[in-house]
């Protein structure tokens, strides 16, 4: 008895800091923007007006917040099928296949994932630029005009290319580790039955590597968001006509305003209810009954 009481008081002071620690900056902060989204203040000013609801009445009729929802969610939904599509792809043909140079191929692809996003943000917009960009360069060589790739029409997709380049290597290093772990007796059995590489990639490498494309598509989903609004600062500033203009950047730019401090704590709350809505949809369509070996 005396034993176990011990095992309990140390594994508490091992858990205590952690727990301490992550509700004085996790969850207290939390509670707080749900609190001061139904008050009126400005950033500045320590005076707090209490007005319900009315932030969120506001957001209802804000034309660009709604816009900037809808691009939050067309880059969320754009950058992950793009992402895990191409991570899961270049995984199976860098773990099955025997190519020559697989280890600078890994490489290659990760190095995108350890380098800050102003960093990419400039590389992509020196390649978007207008006048001397490298693929107006392209374009010029085949006798075709120059296009706006910041522009309205196409700035979306811009922001797309860049978020997915930098995403792939980190994905994709997950995946190969999952692959790896698949015995090649499944695939030598398969090929006796007559199954190509691409039947044995979705009948044996998806379901028995799909927990940890659960897992991923969550963490990706949320990391998104975060992300969105540090290559949209960096590479757009929200422009132009806020066609690029995402909810965290919009929240953001909200707080600084007179009075819009509270305003922006109830856009805050819109984005973490739609980020765990959205965490526990995925949750719910991809479950399924997990495949041992």
């Amino acid at each position: 008895m005396k034993s176990n009481f011990k095992r309990t008081g140390f594994i508490f002071l091992c858990v205590a800091p952690a727990v301490i620690l992550f509700a004085i900056f996790m969850v207290a902060p939390t509670f707080n923007v749900f609190r001061l989204s139904l008050y009126q203040r400005s950033t500045f000013n320590p005076n707090e007006v209490f007005i319900g609801l009315k932030n969120f009445e506001m957001l209802l009729k804000d034309a660009t917040f709604i816009r900037s929802m809808q691009n939050m969610l067309l880059l969320i939904v754009m950058v992950t099928v793009f992402t895990m599509a191409t991570a899961l792809v270049f995984a199976g043909i860098l773990t099955r296949e025997k190519l020559r140079g697989q280890d600078f191929f890994r490489i290659v692809f990760y190095i995108p994932n350890i380098l800050s996003v102003v960093v990419i943000s400039g590389i992509f917009s020196a390649i978007y630029d207008i006048d001397r960009g490298l693929l107006n360069s392209i374009l010029n060589l085949f006798g075709q005009e120059g296009i706006l790739w910041k522009g309205e029409q196409h700035v979306i997709m811009s922001l797309v290319i860049a978020m997915v380049w930098q995403a792939i290597g980190y994905y994709m290093v997950m995946y190969m580790a999952s692959m790896s772990a698949v015995p090649g007796s499944l695939y030598e059995s398969a090929s006796l039955d007559g199954a190509d590489r691409v039947t044995q990639f979705f009948q044996i490498t998806i379901p028995l590597i799909w927990t940890n494309i659960r897992t991923t598509l969550t963490f990706f989903i949320i990391s998104t968001i975060n992300m969105a609004f540090l290559f949209v600062s960096a590479m757009t500033g929200g422009g132009p006509n806020n066609a690029s203009n995402v909810a965290l950047l919009y929240m953001y730019n909200q707080k600084n305003l007179g009075g819009g401090y509270g305003y922006a704590m109830a856009i805050g709350v819109v984005i973490f209810l739609v980020s765990f809505g959205l965490s526990a949809l995925v949750n719910k369509v991809t479950e399924r009954e997990i495949l041992e070996y």
